[in-house]
């Protein structure tokens, strides 16, 4: 049983064990079978002291990215998520163009030089099947998906995604990023990135 990719029988059960970076997955089934995995989980922290900071961060970590890559952004209105996801997507065009808030159109995609772009903002969303509809169950095999309020699509610990979670600092464009992700999958490409 692969614990990524669940058919509806089975449930997933995250169990979180204080003073250890990582959380043990549970896959029961109707027959009450279970099935363990540990997976590490890597957490870091950059300040952003500005809007070029973020820029910067954000053009770097997008080198990084793949196909298939997911990274789910939270924090308050006006936190930076949008500015952040926007920075991201102008670095990975040939020709910087436009790039709106999906505020209102909920999701928009980019052709990019590490492939198609899906930046979705799920905030007037009101259901997870409303999310299916989109697409977006396709697109996270598929593409990059930056989703902006992540919490209207349920659990998405399956795909391996990165969480972002943005706050704002003591001054107006000063932000502090938190990142968390699968070790395995994040953490070389993370461990590189500089708020500097």
């Amino acid at each position: 049983l692969k614990p990524w990719g669940l058919a509806q029988p089975f449930k997933a059960c995250l169990a979180r064990n204080q003073g250890f970076t990582g959380c043990t997955i549970c896959l029961v089934s109707r027959n009450w079978q279970c099935h363990l995995r540990f997976m590490n989980l890597f957490t870091t922290e950059f300040h952003m002291p500005s809007e070029a900071h973020m820029q910067a961060f954000a053009a770097a970590l997008g080198k990084s990215l793949q196909c298939g890559d997911i990274l789910l952004l939270e924090g308050h209105i006006g936190a930076g998520k949008s500015f952040f996801a926007r920075s991201l997507i102008q670095s990975v065009q040939d020709i910087p163009e436009e790039v709106p808030s999906p505020t209102f159109t909920l999701v928009q995609t980019y052709d990019t030089q590490i492939g198609e772009i899906w930046h979705a903002d799920l905030y007037r969303l009101t259901s997870h099947q409303e999310a299916v509809e989109l697409g977006l169950e396709e697109a996270f095999e598929t593409s990059i998906s930056l989703i902006e309020w992540p919490d209207r699509l349920g659990d998405l610990s399956r795909y391996g995604p990165l969480n972002i979670a943005f706050s704002s600092g003591a001054s107006e464009g000063d932000r502090h990023l938190k990142l968390q992700g699968s070790a395995s999958i994040w953490a070389p490409r993370l461990q590189g990135l500089s708020d500097e």
